[in-house]
């Protein structure tokens, strides 16, 4: 409030309490429609949050102004939702209680926009963690699901809400949104198989027709047309511009797996809502005797099949009636207009129940998934958000228009309960004595829809009940009977000859505290009672469709007691949202629309004066301005007006309280102006608030050109001494930067030198080195080793032979890279094998063939054989007769085994080795032995012989690091990179 109190001449006033003509009506009109000129569409009555739908996209909701309202004082800043969602958040963080905002206005004045705005703001706000915003995903996803399934166009709305919403969000002790819980209240059933002229049926119908999956529509027996459907058509306007419906189908489609709805559950689902199309198309024609028959056979094989019951059974359910006459069952046949509504009313149980189904799949995702927390309702950290029917008045009015309007009544006797006992509560709390406030207690009106034995709801229920012939007619009647003198309540034949006029046969008018509704009461008895034969519930207990079987049980009690009726089942659902509301904190938001027309930038003055009319918000305003129109605590009022007082200025050293007593003597507040309460001021009236805050602007202009004259000295003063330091500074940077030099042309020198002393050592080690090259391997010697074996493979690399076979082309090597060394062979083995001639050695690691344990061995190829020896001891000998071929796996784990014909069981076998340098050691056996084709590379597994009659087993395969083991087949695991 504070941010914005000088701009009040041009975009009016922020808070409608700062109002000094707070009671007129035209006042407050002339105030909103300044501000939603200008696109400020939020406007503050105390907390108490007024919405303007401006019809149009406002760059008001980006995540910048998420961060903006977070964490800032409610007036600190211009109204706007998010301030009210974040100072809820906060209140219930700071205080741990409960919290609910309610959102409520006239159908399309943008409550769902709002309730979306709403969670939009706490999913970005709350802290995040990957369980945390899988819980935001879902209660942000479970919009899109509700609104398909449970709004409608209407010609107030093209997103109307057709059932009423409670959502419960619940955080954890450090503010993070572990869970949520959705009651739904009234869902609009008649929709579903009629819609008055300019309306349509609930979007998802609409959105499956048009933007199902070719396969998907194949599947469910639909086609492509909306026009194809009665239940879709006779509004006449399937197609709306200002809804995509398979946009909003792809929306939904994601938004139902998000939710944890698993592809069986979808799949049902959308089999109902197409059984429920088909059901539409099933027509009925008298025979003979006047009974109704099929006429259309094919869709009802659809339904059939969609719900998985049988065909018989079906057509009996639509064209029988089942009757128990003492222990006898008896089918009596329908007549075509039984059959229609037997139809018709099975197709508003299928629907009503699937949607209350979906409603309690949301719950079940919702739930608290946070590691060892449930969902607890009881819990101190709730903040709900009730988006509730807003009043209705269209040209004819009928039972849910009652029902929402009797709803609305009950919001509105709570909202001036809450807000007068948190009125007086504050009062009470600051020690200020309370005035009464006159307002409109609508309680007489909630009397004469509610009251046990005389109220409209307790004689429609006693005509619903009652044996005989009881139309709608006979209920208008009783009414007319038994409240017939009531001041809010006439009909036809209770009416002056002027009011008669106005009024038909069928109708009675209500004068509810948001004007005068006139009720046709056709239809109210059947839309009242909802009654479903009981066959149809036996036949939809033989679905095979797990939704349905789900929504029609076996365990409901077939009680000969006539259910309770709609309205009740109402009533009773709203004492128990009551409950629950009266258990939080209330926040408000009264959403209102500029015009009938959903024009941008067009405000209809007598359409926003009823609206702010029957929303209460001139009540609201009188109860707030009970005595005073603004309260501030004595800190924030001292800090923000303390330069207004020499006293106070710059800082006030005692408490806030007294600081501001001084601040108000100061500026000359009369007694009758202001109240000091405990921990706030109060002040009576705007005007003494606004020339309080003309003065602080004039005072703030005076301290602006005090501080730039004092801010232009001293920059003047910090120049002059950057300049003294300027010039002192030069004069150390040129000393320091010759100093600088000098150091780096010494060092360069010392590092010259350096390097021709160690050029010298480098050539003194060259010559020592080729003076001792044919000495074995030492410190003498090694490096010009080196530079022996790099020249020889850099000559080597420009000359490699065609195949690696050609022994004569290659380039003869140094004697440091001769491949045997007799030296690296003990000499007893060279004793022993001296007369065949060894050709090449190699170090091998050797696998036991009994448990695999790993041996160091050395390899020698000679003319004849092949040795595995062990230090002095030959190990084995295979001669290369003998040898049936080699095995290596196509992975880089230096494996091989040599295969080894045995003929005597004494005999060992085969050889399990693993060499370094396999290549080299390949290449060399198989020009020794002359058999290029003796090398297989296997993928996966080797056989090889332990020994005579036994066999074992190699498996190679690739892994994040290389391991050998015995495996617990008993095989040897080779796992390579």
């Amino acid at each position: 409030m504070e941010a914005s109190l000088t701009a009040r001449d041009r975009v009016g006033i922020q808070d409608f309490v700062l109002l000094d003509t707070y009671t007129s009506e035209t006042a407050c009109l002339d105030n909103l429609r300044k501000r939603f000129h200008e696109n400020l569409i939020y406007t503050y009555i105390g907390t108490l949050l007024v919405s303007v739908n401006p019809y149009k996209e406002l760059d008001i909701y980006s995540k910048k102004q998420m961060d903006t309202y977070m964490g800032v004082n409610f007036f600190e800043l211009p109204p706007h939702i998010y301030a009210l969602a974040d100072n809820a958040f906060r209140t219930m963080m700071s205080e741990f209680n409960n919290h609910f905002i309610l959102i409520s206005g006239e159908s399309g004045a943008g409550k769902t926009e709002a309730s979306k705005k709403i969670l939009q703001f706490y999913a970005v706000s709350c802290p995040s963690t990957k369980v945390l915003n899988n819980v935001r995903d879902r209660l942000l996803l479970s919009n899109p699901v509700l609104e398909a399934f449970g709004n409608a166009k209407t010609l107030k709305n093209d997103n109307s809400s057709r059932f009423g919403k409670y959502m419960d969000i619940q955080f954890d002790h450090q503010g993070g949104a572990v869970g949520g819980h959705i009651l739904s209240y009234l869902l609009e059933k008649s929709r579903v198989v009629h819609q008055n002229h300019g309306e349509r049926n609930f979007h998802i119908f609409y959105q499956l027709v048009e933007g199902g999956e070719e396969d998907l529509l194949r599947w469910l027996g639909l086609e492509r047309n909306c026009k194809h459907y009665r239940y879709l058509v006779q509004g006449n306007c399937a197609k709306v511009s200002s809804i995509n419906d398979k946009s909003d189908w792809k929306t939904v489609r994601k938004a139902l797996s998000v939710i944890d709805l698993s592809e069986s559950d979808i799949e049902n689902l959308f089999g109902i809502i197409a059984s429920v199309l088909h059901m539409g198309n099933i027509k009925f024609e008298a025979d003979a005797r006047g009974y109704a028959m099929l006429n259309n056979n094919q869709e009802m094989q659809w339904v059939s099949k969609l719900l998985g019951i049988p065909n018989q059974v079906l057509q009996q359910g639509l064209t029988h009636r089942k009757i128990e006459a003492k222990s006898e069952e008896v089918f009596s046949p329908f007549s075509v207009d039984h059959a229609v509504y037997a139809r018709d009313a099975l197709a508003k149980a299928i629907y009503g129940r699937t949607f209350s189904w979906l409603v309690n799949k949301i719950n079940e995702s919702l739930a608290n998934m946070k590691e060892g927390v449930i969902w607890d309702s009881s819990r101190k950290t709730v903040i709900g958000l009730l988006d509730i029917y807003g009043f209705e008045v269209f040209s004819v009015n009928s039972f849910e228009q009652f029902c929402i309007n009797y709803c609305n009544e009950k919001l509105q006797q709570l909202f001036i309960e809450l807000t007068l006992k948190s009125e007086q509560e504050e009062y009470e709390m600051e020690g200020i004595e309370w005035e009464p406030v006159p307002y409109f207690n609508n309680k007489i009106i909630c009397d004469l829809v509610e009251e046990k034995f005389r109220g409209i709801i307790s004689l429609l229920d006693e005509e619903c009940l009652r044996p005989g012939e009881a139309t709608d007619l006979t209920f208008l009647e009783k009414m007319e009977d038994k409240i017939g003198g009531h001041p809010h309540f006439v009909t036809h034949k209770l009416a002056d000859q002027k009011t008669r006029k106005t009024l038909k046969r069928g109708d009675f008018r209500l004068l509810h505290y948001a004007g005068e509704v006139t009720y046709c009461v056709v239809g109210f008895l059947d839309k009242n009672n909802d009654l479903l034969y009981r066959n149809g519930k036996e036949v939809m207990r033989q679905s095979k469709n797990a939704i349905i079987k789900h929504c029609f049980p076996s365990t409901e009690p077939d009680s000969k007691r006539r259910p309770e009726t709609v309205v009740t089942q109402f009533k009773n659902s709203l004492v128990g949202l009551t409950e629950i509301l009266m258990m939080k904190e209330p926040w408000y938001v009264r959403c209102i629309k500029p015009n009938e027309a959903k024009q941008p930038g067009h405000f209809d003055d007598v359409l926003v004066r009823h609206q702010v009319k029957y929303l209460g918000l001139m009540e609201h305003l009188r109860v707030r301005r009970a005595g005073f129109a603004y309260r501030r605590k004595y800190e924030v009022f001292l800090q923000r007006y303390k330069p207004l007082c020499p006293d106070t200025w710059p800082n006030w050293k005692g408490t806030a309280a007294e600081g501001v007593r001084c601040l108000i003597k100061h500026l000359g507040y009369k007694s009758d102006e202001y109240k000091m309460g405990r921990t706030k001021i109060f002040i009576r009236h705007p005007r003494t608030l606004f020339a309080t805050e003309d003065a602080f602007q004039v005072c703030k202009h005076k301290l602006a050109t005090r501080i730039q004259a004092k801010y232009k000295g001293y920059k003047l003063l910090l120049h002059l001494k950057h300049v003294k330091q300027t010039m002192s500074c030069l004069i150390k940077i040129a000393t320091k930067i010759e100093t600088c030099w000098r150091g780096m042309m010494a060092r360069r020198e010392r590092q010259r030198r350096a390097w021709a002393v160690t050029d010298l050592l480098i050539c003194s080690r060259f010559i020592k080195g080729f003076m001792n090259r044919h000495q074995p391997a030492c410190t003498d010697n090694s490096e010009y080793l080196a530079f022996v074996r790099h020249s020889y493979l850099t000559r080597l690399k420009e000359n490699l032979p065609k195949t690696i076979l050609e022994k004569d082309s290659w380039l003869t090597p140094p004697p440091i890279l001769q491949e045997v060394s007799a030296e690296d062979i003990s000499i007893k083995v060279l004793q022993m094998i001296q007369h065949e001639k060894v050709k090449y050695s190699v170090p091998v690691v050797k696998y036991d063939r009994n448990g695999f344990r790993p041996r160091l061995r050395q390899l020698i190829f000679t003319q004849e054989a092949a040795y595995l020896v062990e230090e002095a001891k030959i190990k084995q000998r295979i001669d290369y007769s003998s040898l049936k071929g080699v095995s290596v796996s196509n992975l880089s784990d230096n494996f091989l085994i040599l295969h080894v014909t045995c003929d005597d069981s004494k005999q060992k076998g085969d050889l399990v080795l693993q060499c370094d340098f396999l290549f080299e050691a390949l290449t060399k056996l198989s020009v020794i032995v002359n058999k290029q084709n003796c090398i297989h590379v296997v993928q996966g597994s080797v056989r090889f012989d332990i020994q005579p009659g036994r066999e074992g087993f190699v498996d190679f395969k690739s892994g994040q690091e290389s391991m050998v083991y015995r495996a617990k087949n008993g095989h040897l695991m080779v796992v390579s990179l």
